[in-house]
């Protein structure tokens, strides 16, 4: 289908006005901005946005990815006041985040409206690996590092294996980089606390197949169709 023909569909323009928005440079497909006539569009698996906002039918999905700065509530609303992440991804649809991402960490938080999706991205069986990036006091030792590795009990539980290894290792402090699949709360901050190297700062860069890459910190994006289908399809594989 022509973009122009799938905008007017939409009730974003007519056909004629939606074609001057695409001259103007304000219509997305799949994060590119198109400013020719002729781009043809798939409906089902293209993500065309305009003014930075997804258009399609209603009630669609949608999925979006956010460098959350520290000092941020990873939830719909805080009984305290303080900023949530809804405060940053101030959409009109109703959005709630995969999972938690503590207070004073900083780093990549999903937020969704597919409680389906929401679902297979956060149960214990299908192991959706998070890296962190963590700057903790100390140099970490090798038996330290085995420990991570291992498994470490903490509130009376052992977490599961992890990787991990040394990015960089001083005397006063060490770069680590730790994926775990599990979610409970504060885990890698307790995993460091209980081999001695308390966490100065956190940063968690992927989940899944999903890398913050480029993403500065408090901007979000919509999640592209095939990262959704490719991320549904590590949950289906398991």
């Amino acid at each position: 289908m022509r973009l122009q023909k799938y905008l007017a569909q939409c009730g974003v323009a007519s056909r004629r006005k939606a074609e001057e928005l695409i001259l103007q440079g304000r219509v997305k497909v799949n994060g590119e901005v198109v400013v020719a006539m002729g781009c043809l569009v798939d409906p089902d698996n293209d993500l065309v946005e305009f003014d930075s906002r997804p258009v399609g039918i209603k009630d669609r999905k949608i999925y979006i990815m956010l460098n959350k700065p520290t000092g941020v509530i990873t939830s719909a609303k805080d009984e305290k006041g303080r900023k949530t992440v809804l405060d940053i991804v101030n959409l009109p649809e109703r959005l709630y985040p995969v999972g938690r991402l503590d207070f004073m960490t900083e780093g990549l938080v999903i937020l969704t409206n597919d409680g389906d999706f929401s679902y297979l991205m956060t149960h214990p069986k299908h192991k959706i690996y998070k890296k962190y990036l963590a700057y903790v006091k100390g140099s970490v030792s090798e038996a330290g590092l085995r420990a991570l590795k291992n498994g470490i009990e903490i509130e009376g539980r052992i977490t599961a294996p992890a990787r991990v290894e040394i990015i960089k290792r001083k005397k006063e402090s060490s770069l680590i980089q730790i994926e775990i699949h599990e979610g409970r709360n504060r885990q890698v901050r307790k995993m460091c606390e209980a081999i001695g190297h308390p966490v100065t700062s956190l940063k968690r860069v992927s989940v899944g197949l999903l890398e913050l890459g480029e993403l500065k910190k408090g901007q979000w994006r919509h999640l592209l169709p095939k990262e959704v289908k490719q991320l549904k399809e590590m949950c289906s594989s398991d």
